[in-house]
């Protein structure tokens, strides 16, 4: 955070941005992403663009009984499970790009001093009332149980599964009390917890219905809720409002600043009865379930893909949000599955990858055939029938675009913004632009240089859902990296979407076009659904059993004295500093690689010419992050010394490399044995059962 706080701003629109505090007790799948961190992230963003005044604030939630139900687990404290998932959280949120202006916890100083300070004001405004509840204790652990430390058999007829937890029936899906299990046992000891009474703080949330009431009336309109949260919200309030208790019978969570609580813990409560100006909810922006697959997605079973999955997939971050933005389920559940991230790529490069790739690789061409880079002038360029009638979409568009995020209609926003590039692609193909250029260089202009100012607009108005993907268009566009992106009114910025020939300035010169999506093959869709399959734990057990089959079959693996072995081969982990053409040949590249030595080696390749480069599809093997430059990658099972210099006439490589491929978990292998490094085995992004040349 920025060491002066960020204070609201008279006659600015000032916005405070949360969501859902993820908890801190498992890795976040995709469902938590999405329905959590993500959405606000792109309202976030959106704000920003528009010039508002406006913080994302969020963090881990750390208390309760699902961090200490982990801790049991992995047999640490509390506070270890949280200091290690909170870590986790953070990187997977950093790699989805996601912009806190503060990612907090709430086992903080400051959290404790916030909430106690909730709780005395509501005990002075009488708020709190006591009463005792009915609560299974266990004799052998001397506690009291929350409901996820106590199993037993579902109540529920027809259902009967005997290891119901006690707040939910993973079987049958019905809410529990632990009290209404059948046959309950201790998840620690499993011994069998007697019923007991326990005094609890409870808010008096009947007392507080007309404050309630009134809020919800007020804000539900001014803050545009969409309808499941306004159904949501009646039905609980239809259902009749109870005393809520506000403690619990833990040892990890905010201590209950009064002494006859002093043994239990408080859940952070309501503001509306501390009768102070906290600022309150105007918007909400709810969602359903995403589900995966088969099922559903699951932090408990370990089911679906979880947010270091997606890192390790080799698929791009923006590629994820698109996916999961496109997906996001805003009025009822959707579907997570491979098949339909494959087709979302796909929709992703022959759209907008396209529309941004035609438009800057024709500017890019050289004089004679282009512009050399070099944005032209377009003089009347509203006089052009064709150009006129792209500006109307487009400006009609964007404020379609606006009205979206304003309500934070996020799925709305972006399909509106993808269709600015289905604009841009069809302006494209009914100019024939292609034959332009030699027939009527002056309109060839107006178009050229109306499609780049739509190239930026898009990569304003897409910026808040793939943040990543707009950096490299400005880059591609040869923007600073300082430029940012805006959709001020007060800077003319909406208005100049209806005149996209003047977005980018003639003379601007362009940077290096480059495609900005590769797609999904089929037999990489059949993979990563064989990969995620099942739960975690499966997955860990599949891995297992390959791992012992290859080390069962290395000690079955004879190597004869003449036997050209793997070892003969000098294979070390190198970094490439400088990469550039062949100053005496067009189809040679000379790179320079470090590979521990002195000083860099330069090697020559030579694929160009034997392979065009649009049909080329290479990927380099890479070694994990924190393998040493120079160190020599072996091969578990296969010991020897490398020769000083290949012997052509020998033909060892030749011999070799038959044997050398990537196998389905994109690991790089030797006969079935990965390249392995000090710091773990070498893959490639993508390409499996791939021939290592």
């Amino acid at each position: 955070m920025a060491d002066s706080p960020k204070l609201p701003i008279p006659g600015r629109r000032n916005i405070l941005i949360t969501s859902a505090l993820p908890y801190v007790n498992n890795v976040p799948h995709l469902g938590n992403i999405i329905g959590c961190v993500l959405s606000a992230d792109v309202f976030s963003r959106y704000c920003r663009l528009r010039g508002y005044n406006s913080i994302y604030m969020c963090g881990t939630d750390e208390y309760g009984t699902a961090t200490e139900t982990k801790a049991l687990e992995e047999n640490c404290s509390p506070q270890e499970i949280c200091d290690k998932y909170n870590a986790i959280h953070k990187e997977v949120y950093e790699w989805f790009d996601i912009g806190f202006d503060h990612f907090g916890r709430t086992s903080s100083p400051q959290q404790t001093e916030v909430c106690q300070a909730i709780f005395h004001k509501l005990m002075e405004n009488n708020w709190l009332s006591e009463n005792s509840m009915q609560q299974l204790y266990c004799d052998t652990c001397e506690r009291f149980l929350a409901d996820r430390l106590v199993e037993g058999t579902c109540p529920t007829q027809d259902c009967n599964y005997e290891s119901a937890r006690g707040d939910q029936c993973e079987k049958c899906g019905k809410l529990l009390n632990p009290t209404e299990l059948r046959d309950p046992r201790c998840k620690v000891c499993r011994n069998t917890p007697r019923i007991r009474d326990t005094d609890h703080l409870f808010l008096e949330l009947p007392l507080l219905r007309g404050k309630l009431e009134e809020y919800i009336n007020d804000m539900s309109v001014a803050g545009s809720w969409s309808q499941n949260a306004i159904q949501a919200t009646n039905a609980w309030l239809k259902e009749g409002l109870r005393p809520r208790c506000i403690t619990r019978d833990l040892k990890w969570g905010v201590p209950v600043p009064h002494e006859k609580y002093k043994d239990k813990v408080m859940f952070p409560s309501t503001l509306l009865g501390t009768n102070q100006n906290w600022t309150l909810m105007k918007t909400i922006s709810v969602t359903e379930y995403l589900n995966y697959e088969t099922g559903k997605f699951s932090k408990s079973k370990g089911v679906g893909v979880f947010g270091n999955d997606a890192k390790d997939t080799g698929i791009p971050a923006e590629v994820w949000r698109y996916y999961l933005l496109s997906n996001r389920p805003e009025a009822s559940d959707t579907l997570f599955t491979w098949a339909d991230l494959q087709s979302k790529i796909t929709e992703l490069s022959n759209n907008l990858g396209n529309f941004i790739y035609r438009v800057l690789s024709y500017i890019a061409k050289p004089p004679g055939s282009g512009y050399g880079s070099i944005i032209p002038d377009a003089p009347n360029a509203e006089l052009h029938p064709l150009t006129k009638t792209l500006a109307q979409k487009v400006n009609k568009h964007v404020d379609q675009y606006l009205d979206a995020m304003e309500k934070v209609k996020l799925k709305q926003g972006l399909k509106v913004a993808m269709s600015l590039s289905s604009d841009g692609n069809l302006y494209l193909q009914e100019s024939e632009f292609w034959d332009l250029y030699k027939e009527d260089p002056a309109t060839c202009s107006i178009v050229v240089k109306t499609a780049a100012g739509l190239v930026y607009l898009l990569a304003s108005l897409l910026e808040p859902f793939m943040p990543s993907f707009s950096i490299e268009v400005l880059k591609q566009l040869n923007m600073p990296p300082e430029t940012q992106l805006s959709l001020c009114h007060e800077k003319g910025d909406i208005d100049l979407a209806g005149r996209p020939w003047d977005i980018l300035p003639a003379g601007h010169k362009i940077g290096n076009p480059k495609p900005l999506f590769k797609s999904m093959e089929d037999n990489e869709v059949e993979f990563f659904r064989d990969k995620f399959s099942g739960s975690q734990a499966d997955r860990i057990v599949k891995a297992e059993a390959k791992t012992k089959k290859i080390a069962e079959k290395l000690k079955t693996t004879k190597i004869s004295a003449t036997e050209i072995s793997v070892t003969r081969l000098d294979i070390r982990v190198g970094l490439i500093k400088k990469v550039q053409k062949h100053p005496d040949a067009d189809s040679l590249y000379v790179e320079e690689i470090d590979v521990g030595e002195e000083s860099t080696r330069t090697v020559v390749s030579g694929l160009v010419k034997y392979i065009p480069l649009e049909d080329m599809q290479v990927e380099l093997v890479d070694p994990p992050e924190s393998a040493q430059v120079g160190e020599r990658v072996t091969f578990p099972g296969f010991s020897g010394e490398p020769d000083d210099m290949l012997n052509p006439k020998k033909k060892v490589w030749e011999t070799l490399q038959t044997d050398l491929q990537t196998n389905a978990e994109l690991v790089a292998c030797y006969k079935g044995v990965p390249f392995t490094t000090s710091a773990g085995v070498c893959k490639v992004s993508t390409i499996s059962e791939g021939a290592i040349r």
